[in-house]
């Protein structure tokens, strides 16, 4: 994942085309053509061997011959050439290529792995090969073979097919809509969707990111590009091949429930990316981020001339959970002073068939200054009485004067039917519009999501409970004792002891080889708990219930015994392959009026391990009610995953039944993404049923599949290296002392620190704050907060110093690195009255040693000149510091890390 060079894809001071053509129906021809009709204004070079000049433009015989740097290679040659181009562009400096070419193959010994190895000798970026192209509308470059060009705009468009780039450009061209950037990926023999991520996220010109995938080479870096891009701005994505003909078969109920569009579903919430699932709502997207930048609220008023198509509007957004406006009584008042008798005087506003652009004008302006209402959809129905256009021009016209006066709200428009007509009019205003009012409406629900789903990932998660401390050694001595022994599932009394040492609650189990043997165990669980179950264990049979293996309330030995020879006797004849068949006995435990749940561990080709939580019970695969999310979680986390399911209402109690243990549920799923983490080798884990009620939860059956991390071997155990979003890291946990004695405890932020962090800053005084941030702060909202607690920790690490006594924050350590991973910028801060006792100076070394670990080649920071004492540090740390050229009262200051 890097940005390195992609400044020389979108913004090239000149291009070179290898492969250009005069021929008419040439690749190569068809790219110079669009590049010279956008009105590129670098130099454009050709290389062909075969010609002297094209249309006027001398033809190089190679590459070679350049004479003077250039910093983008359109490539259209053969397939069996593009290795040896690629070097050459290599050799003669140049940054960055497109690859249109297709046919170079995929893997080892393929020609785009040669292409890729010659590239890497000077670091020269390849987007491709087999796409369609680039083009940079603010750089009047159009190095692709689209039809059309695309305007200017504040839209960036990265797509893994050149179809949706075509259609997406055309389309965009009729509603006068503009890109900053587009970028047609191909085989993505190196540039990914998160390199481009990472450049649009911080690219001034784009104001939102769409983006179409049908596949993810690299999870980690895509999660932790996504996340990245959604916090600063709108990305909206769409997901090719949601219906693959064709299943992974899963041994267990977990993995049968955890799909693969399921999980990249979870993967672009877990990242806040808004999902659309069709091209047409990709379009809706599109028009109104691309008009309108992204508003908070929810509340929406319908203004129209027509009845139907307002009830229509009404429908959609009931239908996607959206809130109809509840305008103040004075508007209503205000608005009917100027209109007929006859108007609907509620929301939505029906002013009547015949409305000109005087009604349109006397109802709209009210309406934008309603404190009841967060955006407005202004509808409009052809009729005789009336001129498409004027009505436009009446809703612009109203919007102006009320951004002069309030600064506007959202407007969005349907003018059904007619819409040749307002577009014209709309455009150059800013104002959205679509072909109907559900199309609207799915449009404004679009920004709405985009603003819940920000707030949510914002949210502070409640705090774990003190003892909650899992013995995860206990743990892996049972996954290597079983791995050493070529198991593949864990046998019941070692998955009793996994669940026991992660403190989730599941009955005693017992194992017996014959049916007398499991008599004489049973005989004591029955005296205490009246009854037993018996179930069959094999390790080739994964549904007990499948073949008769599942005996419930067995109260005696004797009928212990008999049905243990019913269930052998039945799995022989069902089952005669079974290997090692035995028998299990566990209470029989009766909670009357308990959920029966599922949840559980589930691997994912691409996005490693997934928590997933539903209905459970034997008809779990026909009842379908569950969720998924990508671990590590949080138990903010875990509600968020249990609310979306339909069984979450029934959990909260109805009628005489009391709410489930809902905390007791939520964290029991941490417990099972720490468990993920922790032991690489669970590859999957299913507890179904997990009984709930209002006493707790128990997990009453639960199966675990164990295989050895890869690359590793079965002892080396430690965090998994699978997930797609970096878990905690605990390892940099550190128990150090300052210099007058003072025990202190450094540790990375957690998501629920947020009380802990805001203290701290009240607790700094107001100069070291100012010193700090470089400005006065005097409040600490919890969106500033939020972002300081909840990171990511494959970019981001904070760092606090606790007092080892009381846990408060004594000071914080940030190092926030660049998304090519080379850089890592540094800042410190410390409670006022511990200056001068060193506890900077440990902080900062702790981050040179973090830095140095993962592979940073640098450490900067910008210190004001004022601050001696952060400069003296530097300086004893062996930083370089310097005079910032652009800001004289700082002081640029940075440290090469050694390897």
């Amino acid at each position: 994942m890097s940005t390195h060079a992609l400044e020389a894809v979108f913004a090239p001071r000149s291009v070179v085309m290898i492969g250009a053509s005069p021929k008419p129906d040439n690749l190569g021809r068809v790219i110079w053509q669009n590049i010279r009709d956008a009105g590129f204004a670098g130099p454009v070079h050709f290389v062909n061997p075969r010609y002297q000049e094209i249309e006027g433009t001398p033809c190089l015989a190679s590459l070679g011959d350049l004479g003077e740097p250039v910093d983008l290679a359109i490539i259209t040659t053969p397939p069996a050439a593009v290795p040896g181009v690629i070097a050459d562009a290599a050799a003669a400096g140049i940054q960055a290529a497109v690859i249109i070419t297709a046919g170079l193959g995929k893997g080892p010994g393929s020609l785009a792995e040669a292409a890729l190895a010659a590239a890497a000798r000077t670091g020269l970026r390849l987007v491709g090969p087999n796409c369609l192209g680039i083009l940079s509308p603010h750089a009047r470059l159009n190095a692709s073979f689209a039809r059309g060009a695309a305007l200017p705009g504040n839209l960036a468009l990265i797509s893994q097919s050149g179809a949706v780039v075509t259609a997406v450009v055309e389309w965009a061209g009729r509603q006068s809509i503009g890109f900053s950037g587009i970028a047609s990926l191909g085989d993505m023999a190196d540039v990914d969707a998160d390199d481009l991520l990472d450049y649009f996220a911080t690219d001034p010109k784009t104001r939102a990111i769409l983006l179409y995938i049908e596949s993810i080479n690299d999870a980690q870096a895509f999660m932790s590009a996504a996340r990245a891009a959604a916090r600063s701005k709108p990305v909206v994505v769409v997901k090719g091949g949601r219906s693959a003909a064709a299943a992974k078969a899963a041994a267990s109920h977990t993995g049968a429930l955890a799909g693969a569009d399921a999980v990249y579903d979870a993967a672009f919430r877990r990242a806040g990316l808004l999902r659309v699932n069709y091209l047409h709502e990709l379009f809706d997207a599109a028009a109104i981020l691309g008009r309108m930048p992204p508003f908070r609220g929810d509340r929406l008023a319908i203004l129209t001339n027509g009845g139907g198509l307002g009830i229509l509007a009404v429908d959609q957004l009931s239908d996607l959970g959206g809130t109809l406006a509840e305008p103040l009584a004075e508007t209503f008042q205000a608005i009917d002073a100027h209109l007929p008798p006859t108007w609907s005087k509620a929301n939505p506003l029906d002013i009547i068939g015949d409305a000109g652009p005087a009604r349109y004008r006397a109802a709209l302006g009210p309406l934008l200054a309603d404190s009841g209402t967060d955006a407005v959809l202004v509808i409009y129905c052809p009729t005789a009485l009336s001129d498409p256009a004027d009505c436009a021009e009446a809703v612009v016209a109203t919007l102006a004067e009320h951004k002069a006066r309030s600064g506007g709200k959202p407007v969005l428009a349907s003018w059904t039917g007619v819409t040749a007509a307002a577009d014209p009019v709309f455009a150059p205003a800013g104002i959205p519009g679509f072909d109907t009012p559900e199309a609207a409406v799915r449009a404004f629900m679009h920004l709405v999501r985009h603003a819940e789903a920000q707030e949510t990932l914002l949210q502070t998660p409640p705090s774990l409970p003190e003892e909650f401390v899992p013995d995860i050694a206990r743990a892996r001595r049972v996954v290597r004792d079983a791995l050493a022994e070529g198991q593949a599932w864990l046998d019941p009394v070692a998955v009793s002891a996994v669940l026991e040492a992660y403190d989730i609650p599941a009955p005693v189990v017992l194992a017996a080889t014959t049916p007398e043997a499991a008599g004489e165990a049973a005989a004591s669980l029955i005296a205490t708990h009246g009854a037993v179950a018996l179930k069959i264990n094999s390790p080739d049979i994964v549904h007990k219930s499948d073949v008769g293996g599942v005996r419930l309330n067995l109260d005696s030995v004797a009928a212990v015994v008999t049905a243990g020879r019913e269930i052998l006797e039945t799995v022989q004849r069902l089952r005669p392959e079974a290997r090692h068949p035995t028998l299990l006995i566990q209470p029989m435990v009766t909670r009357k009026g308990a959920h029966e749940l599922i949840c559980g561990i589930a691997e994912d080709a691409s996005f490693g391990p997934v928590i997933l939580f539903g209905a459970g019970g034997v008809g779990v695969e026909a009842v379908a009610d569950s969720a998924l999310t990508l671990p590590p979680l949080h138990l903010g986390l875990a509600q968020d995953l249990i609310h979306r399911t339909r069984i979450f209402r029934l959990l909260r109690g109805y009628r005489d039944r009391p709410p489930a243990d809902l905390d007791g549920i939520a964290l029991t799923l941490v417990k099972l993404s720490q468990l993920s983490a922790d032991i690489p080798e669970i590859r999957e884990l299913d507890i179904n049923p997990m009984l709930a009620d209002a006493e707790g939860v128990l997990a009453l059956d639960t199966r675990i599949a164990v295989a050895p991390s890869v690359g590793s071997s079965a002892q080396a155990f430690g965090r998994n290296p699978r997930f797609a979003i970096q878990p905690y890291p605990s390892e940099l946990t550190r128990q150090l002392e300052l210099q007058d004695g003072q025990k202190i405890r450094v540790r990375a932020v957690k998501p629920e620190d947020e009380a802990l962090v805001t203290r701290f800053f009240e607790a700094v005084a107001p100069d070291d704050l100012r010193q700090r941030f470089f400005a006065a702060v005097r409040d600490f909202p919890h969106s500033f907060i939020a972002r300081f607690t909840q990171i990511d920790y494959a970019r981001v690490l904070v760092l606090l110093a606790l007092d080892a006594q009381s846990g408060e924050v004594l000071g914080v350590a940030e190092l926030h690195a660049d998304a090519n991973r080379e850089i890592g910028e540094y800042a410190v801060l410390v409670r006022s009255a511990l200056k001068g006792k060193g506890l900077g100076w440990l902080l900062m070394r702790q981050l040179i040693e973090y830095a140095r670990s993962h592979g940073l080649h640098r450490i900067t920071g910008q210190v004001l000149a004022e601050n001696l004492t952060m400069l003296g540090m530097c300086r004893e740390l062996d930083f370089t510091v310097e005079a910032d050229p652009l800001e004289p009262a700082l002081r640029a200051v940075h440290l090469d890390i050694e390897r």
